[in-house]
């Protein structure tokens, strides 16, 4: 099987009439690299895989497999078919009429490849997706996670170079979804295939990608690992969407910097709070761009996960009087929302029990309270 080496987009453009849907869209999937486009409905995340995959024109910008330029919205137009990408949609699109091992099939058949090697390779691909034994069923008398795999089989018995999924699992229930989540990891891991994954889901880019690009209205926010996103957010579009529900306006009262560190102390609502950052060497630039970012006298909006309150009767930092106001129990913890002395409303995530109407200590780790610049 041929593999992909690199794909790149350049300034990548797409308007509808004088809507701009996306802008700017830079982006390189290495070999065998899974990336995922993770955003909010209408961000451009399908779209930009439709433009890559050569379904919809793109309006300016460049796309190329390696070094080869395949489209450049002027001269140069690989069509899809030639493109060598292989796509799953949201809807799945088999054929009512033919049986799962037609189905597969189809694009083989099309290529006129020999009998033989067909019903090698269609039975390799069945193989793959755990589909032994439906061969000979129709679509209608498969499962939604079953048509799912019949889908991504008839994609990679093609052996594409780019195996591109369209929100593939948003049809599914959430057992169904999160075990095809594990098969599609397991399968990406098999194949090594270059894969570009769209979805809105969070714990799907989180579990599932090598690198996420979040996007907000046609343009890209951030591109970096799960572990990237999720613990450092370029700005508050990024942090919102990531989880970072506790976002209170906060003035920074003093800010003090000492090679590597930077502590902040800030005023929200005549409450006081700390944020302290501890940066590793090769983070010098992070640093700089924290010293860019902000100064004292400036208003900032804080980023503070549910995840990371902590209930204590310590008498510490950033520890303050919270009356529970709702609890939800959520198995192996209790989602809290409370209000703070100075009024706050706070969500929070913890493991010991809590109870409507009582007041408990909640503790802010310093080292987990971000700031970001409010954006309009």
């Amino acid at each position: 099987m041929k593999k992909l080496e690199k794909l790149t987009t350049k300034g990548l453009k797409k308007s509808f009439g004088d809507f701009e849907v996306l802008n700017d869209f830079n982006l390189t999937v290495e070999k065998g690299e899974f990336v995922t486009f993770l955003g909010p409905s209408g961000c451009g995340k399908s779209t930009a895989l439709n433009c890559i995959c050569g379904l919809i024109p793109i309006t300016g910008g460049e796309i190329y497999i390696d070094d080869t330029c395949i489209d450049n919205a002027k001269n140069i137009c690989v069509p899809p078919e030639k493109r060598g990408f292989g796509i799953v949609f949201q809807n799945y699109a088999l054929f009512p009429h033919l049986t799962v091992f037609r189905n597969v099939a189809f694009g083989l058949e099309l290529k006129r490849m020999e009998k033989s090697k067909i019903r090698e390779k269609v039975a390799e691909a069945i193989s793959i997706v755990h589909l032994e034994g439906f061969e000979d069923k129709y679509p209608g008398q498969l499962s939604g996670g079953q048509q799912q795999r019949v889908a991504i089989a008839r994609c990679i018995v093609l052996e594409p170079l780019l195996l591109m999924l369209d929100e593939p699992l948003s049809n599914l229930d959430a057992k169904l979804r999160l075990e095809m989540r594990h098969e599609l990891k397991a399968l990406h891991e098999d194949l090594h295939i270059a894969t570009i994954y769209v979805t809105h889901d969070q714990g799907e880019a989180l579990a599932l990608s090598d690198k996420i690009v979040v996007m907000k209205r046609g343009l890209v926010q951030q591109i970096g690992s799960p572990s990237e996103i999720y613990a450092d957010p370029a700005n508050l579009f990024v942090a919102d969407f990531m989880g970072f529900k506790n976002q209170w306006e906060a003035k920074i009262t003093n800010l003090t910097e000492s090679g590597n560190f930077a502590e902040m102390k800030l005023d929200v609502k005549g409450m006081r709070l700390l944020s302290k950052k501890m940066y590793k060497k090769h983070e010098e630039a992070k640093l700089n761009a924290l010293k860019r970012a902000f100064e004292t006298g400036q208003t900032v909006v804080t980023g503070i996960r549910p995840d990371d309150f902590e209930i204590s009767s310590d008498s510490q930092e950033n520890t303050y009087a919270c009356m529970i106001e709702l609890v939800s129990y959520v198995g192996n913890s209790n989602e809290a929302t409370g209000t703070l002395s100075n009024g706050l409303l706070t969500d929070a995530k913890v493991e010991v029990p809590v109870a409507r109407g009582q007041k408990v200590d909640v503790h802010i780790p310093p080292d987990k309270v971000q700031l970001f610049v409010r954006e309009e």
